[in-house]
């Protein structure tokens, strides 16, 4: 992060950006969740009946990562982010500190508020593969492993839908 940008965004790869990272993250952040406990079903009972949740869940939870796709483009796109940021692992640096915000984020206001509109009292954890406080634990590692998971990937594809890519393929593709 030296400063020296050497790069530029225009409009149609910050929001194309956003939109298909977004999307794209949101897909391997809900493999995480789904095959990790099964927390996709989880979202989705919130909203509905249970047996469309694990259908609805995923709807909910790719819209969501488009929407918060949107904003990390929002975001990154800025003059003052974009003095900050110079190559692609400074993308995903950003996106990894952009999804950890956004797993306190929805962790501590969005799901709770989720919880009170459904009139949920309580997390019902049937789901979970291990009872008791340890499932609880498990469940809020894969809930957090999920979130990095989504920043990672956002962070990538962003920087890779602006022609930003990895220091080695830009050596490996210079040779070719």
């Amino acid at each position: 992060m030296s400063g020296d940008n050497t790069h530029s965004l225009d409009g149609v790869g910050v929001w194309g950006g956003g939109v298909t990272g977004g999307l794209i993250a949101g897909i391997a952040m809900g493999l995480v969740l789904h095959l990790g406990g099964n927390q996709i079903e989880l979202l989705g009972g919130l909203a509905t009946d249970p047996s469309t949740a694990v259908g609805v869940g995923w709807t909910i939870h790719l819209m969501l990562s488009i929407a918060f796709g949107l904003l990390f483009a929002a975001i990154s796109s800025r003059e003052a982010v974009q003095q900050l940021v110079d190559d692609f692992s400074d993308y995903v640096v950003m996106g990894l500190a952009f999804g950890s915000v956004l797993g306190l984020f929805a962790g501590g206001v969005l799901f709770p508020l989720a919880m009170e509109r459904a009139d949920v009292a309580a997390l019902p954890v049937p789901f979970l593969p291990i009872s008791g406080t340890t499932g609880e634990l498990v469940s809020a590692l894969v809930f957090g492993l999920g979130h990095l998971v989504y920043g990672l990937v956002l962070g990538a594809v962003f920087a890779t839908v602006n022609g930003i890519t990895p220091r080695g393929v830009r050596d490996f593709a210079a040779i070719r």
